[in-house]
């Protein structure tokens, strides 16, 4: 099952086991039983403190196994083959359930122990998604800690079934007791602070306590991070504050424009950035989200920042790198069956779709990447795009062209997505040439129609454009004095990674040059 070399890192991984682990198989004859079992024996072969019990017969998805020590019943299960990106979700489940302690601040790692249950999760995850592995190694870190916790993850390949009478539509998919409790990305504390209800005002005013910074970033992605190490090289007193480090190259998949790295995936790169940033001083703030900015609001001549929680940061400079988010279509029914067939991740959700018709809507490089992606998965594939023409470079487009599946649509304007009240049942969409409107079935639609800048925060602080990006010069100098801007939020006119990472370095030097100077 796994390669040589992926055995050796296994086997140096699990030297750090405190305590014995036992596997409990429930398994069947079906490829991805024989593929679990094969799994497990490679597992157990990594080190003398793990062992391997055959529970086949047991009333549990099949085929599964439980992560557990010797004696007990409770701890990690999963359902299905955690390959792929889940690869690292089961190595850390097997340090944790061995005792190896989690990489979080010991007040979150206490506040999971201190949750009353019975709180029983269950996971869908696909192989291809880059979100999932967060929520399911969180969940595990849940389990492996707290007895009155369980967690299944179930890989929604090898339950397709489950999948369809459950309509779930969108990964990760967590249930929490049997009832719905998130979809999307999400991390450790922000599963506990939804079961903690009192844990978002503690941290509100332990965050409003806090000194004022030299040099304030607000955003985690490439811009940002670099921003802050920048600062923070400077020997000034620097904060991070970010609902998410790595920003929009989390729901990257491949990036091969990099230079000095001629391949890699936007959650690997976003975790690289993540480390980079905490080598230095900086005061990381992450799950975060900044609602306005008060230049100068202070006597002393300190900038304000409000967070959404109620809490108040204060700096004497402020670095906006707030980055962009999917745009949306605008129509009836897009809001409505939003993770019911309405997604923004083919590479994420694309799998639930396999053998479905689906829509692709944009012909720019995005939507042409997606629609080649899907059309892998899907029985047919129909791309929509406004314009007369493709947008896309002439390589993805001859790609695409040579596809059987897809037909593409040009001068369509969408103008609802339809359904039953449960899922996406097709999409109307008005043919431009001849004024005339029509509907495709389809189960599932993927907008891909480019970014709006994440600005309305700063709206009546900052100068921004008709785009609604922030007005910078030359030097990331923004209409407010003290305050920068950088990356995709900004005029930059090239949304690129390497261009954000440079747009950081330059805010961050001229807000140390404005330090200097006054």
């Amino acid at each position: 099952m796994l390669d040589p070399a992926l055995k050796a890192q296994l086997s140096a991984y699990l030297q750090n086991l405190r305590t014995p682990i036992e596997l409990v198989a429930t398994l069947d004859d079906s490829k991805a039983g024989q593929q679990t079992r094969e799994l497990l024996e490679d597992v157990r072969s990594a080190s003398d403190k793990v062992t391997v019990r055959d529970d086949s017969g047991a009333d549990v998805r099949t085929p599964s196994f439980l992560i557990t020590t010797p004696g007990n019943d409770s701890g990690v299960r999963f359902a299905g083959v955690p390959l792929g990106h889940e690869f690292t979700s089961l190595v850390l489940a097997l340090l944790h359930v061995g005792g190896h302690p989690p990489r979080h601040d010991a007040d979150l790692l206490d506040a999971v122990r201190a949750l009353t249950g019975p709180l029983h999760f269950e996971t869908y995850f696909s192989l291809t998604c880059q979100n999932c592995p967060d929520v399911v190694q969180a969940l595990n870190t849940m389990a492996a800690l707290n007895p009155q916790i369980t967690h299944t993850a179930i890989e929604g390949g090898a339950f397709a079934a489950e999948v369809t009478e459950r309509e779930v539509m969108s990964v990760p998919a967590v249930y929490l007791n049997g009832e719905l409790f998130g979809q999307g990305r999400m991390e450790l504390a922000d599963i506990v602070a939804q079961l903690d209800s009192g844990s978002a005002e503690r941290e509100a005013a332990q965050l409003t306590g806090k000194e004022p910074y030299d040099v304030l970033v607000i955003g985690g992605g490439p811009a940002g991070s670099t921003a802050a190490m920048y600062s923070a090289r400077k020997g000034i007193r620097t904060g991070l504050l970010a609902d998410r480090i790595g920003g929009q190259v989390l729901d990257t998949a491949g990036i091969e424009n990099y230079p000095s790295v001629p391949h890699t995936e936007g959650t690997q790169f976003a975790a690289a950035l993540e480390r980079h940033v905490r080598e230095y001083e900086v005061d990381v703030m992450a799950r975060q989200k900044a609602a306005k900015l008060h230049p100068a609001v202070d006597d002393d001549g300190l900038i304000g920042v409000e967070l959404e929680t109620g809490a108040v940061l204060r700096s004497r400079t402020v670095v906006v790198a707030s980055g962009a988010r999917w745009r949306t279509m605008g129509v009836p029914g897009e809001q409505e069956y939003r993770n019911k067939g309405v997604t923004f991740c083919p590479h994420c959700d694309g799998p639930l779709f396999k053998g479905k018709p689906v829509a692709v809507i944009g012909g720019g490089n995005s939507g042409v990447e997606a629609a080649i992606d899907l059309a892998g998965l899907a029985s047919h594939v129909t791309l929509l795009e406004f314009a007369g023409e493709l947008r896309a470079d002439d390589v993805l487009r001859r790609k695409l062209a040579g596809l059987p599946n897809v037909d593409v649509l040009t001068r369509a304007q969408t103008t609802e997505v339809v359904g039953d009240g449960r899922k996406v049942t097709g999409l109307s969409y008005r043919d431009r040439s001849t004024d005339t409107e029509r509907t495709l079935p389809v189960e599932g639609v993927f907008v891909q129609i480019g970014l709006l800048p994440n600005t309305d925060w700063v709206s009546g602080a900052l100068a921004l454009n008709d785009r609604g990006e922030i007005v910078i010069d030359a030097h990331g100098a923004t209409s407010a004095p003290g305050v920068f801007g950088a990356g995709d939020c900004t005029t930059t006119p090239h949304k690129q990674i390497v261009a954000a990472a440079g747009d950081g370095a330059k805010a961050a030097l001229s807000a140390f040059d404005h330090l200097i100077r006054n």
